[in-house]
Parts: structure tokens; C-alpha cells; sequence
């Protein structure tokens, strides 16, 4: 399993690859790296901080729109509201993580996103009927 990780801080960046051991991390510091990642990676989950100024999780949202197999983004605030949370579930956001992170909850919801993403991604297999009566 892997993630993007989009966020200024390094500090964030490491404490989730260290919570996440068996995942592979890719990490970026800006926008314009997120984009060029996410252009040359398959990946399913993108961690986003709120504010990657000059931009906002916002423009990543935008950006991920145009993969067809759209990423799920999780987004992650220190300042963490009512209005926040409804805002990015409703602008399609998967989940949001609270700053500092607590380990049980960041591995809980980023599993639940990989299964959910896979879940939604998976071959749709031709259902088999069998013929009644026959034999």
C-alpha cells in the first residue's frame, strides 16, 4: 500500500511514514511536486495539509479530479472545526486527520480509505447465471 503525502512541514511528512511502517511514502512539499508525482505514480491516497500556500487543498482537489482513477484525499488541520470537516466531505475529501496525529486514528482511516478505494476500483466481474432445470 502507498500514500502521498502533501504538506509543508517535514515534520508531518516523517511522523506519518513513521505511524504508516508497511506503507510506502511518497512525500511532497508543494503543489507543483504533488502534481508531478501524482502524473508519474498510480496512487490511491493523497494525505493533504489544509494550507500549502500560496495554494489550498482546494487546488490538489482540482488536480486530482483529472486522474481517472481518482486518488482519495485525506486532509489534515491542526485547527480542525465543524465547518471545515463538513466542507471538505462535501467537496469530496475522504476524511480529516487532526493535528498531532494519533497514530491508532491515522492508520485506521488510511486503511479504511486503501479498502475503500479498492473496493470502488476493482474489475467489475460478469455475473454467471446458470441455467434452471438443466443438467
Amino acid at each position: 500500500m502507498e500514500f502521498l503525502s502533501v504538506s509543508p512541514s517535514l515534520h508531518d511528512r516523517i511522523s506519518l511514514s513513521t505511524i504508516l511502517t508497511g506503507w510506502t511514502t511518497y512525500a511532497a512539499e508543494t503543489l507543483s511536486t504533488a502534481k508531478h508525482l501524482l502524473q508519474n505514480e498510480a496512487l490511491k491516497i493523497v494525505v493533504c495539509e489544509r494550507d500549502l500556500a500560496p495554494y489550498t487543498w482546494r487546488d490538489l482537489l482540482a488536480e486530482l479530479a483529472w486522474i481517472p482513477r481518482l486518488p482519495l484525499l485525506v486532509l489534515t488541520s491542526a485547527d480542525v472545526d465543524d465547518f471545515f470537516w463538513s466542507e471538505a466531505l462535501n467537496l469530496g475529501a475522504y476524511d480529516v486527520l487532526e493535528k498531532p496525529f494519533e497514530p491508532a486514528e491515522v492508520t485506521r482511516t488510511l486503511n479504511m480509505a486503501w479498502l475503500h478505494w479498492k473496493y470502488h476500483n476493482a474489475p467489475i466481474k460478469p455475473k454467471v447465471r446458470s441455467a434452471a432445470g438443466t443438467g
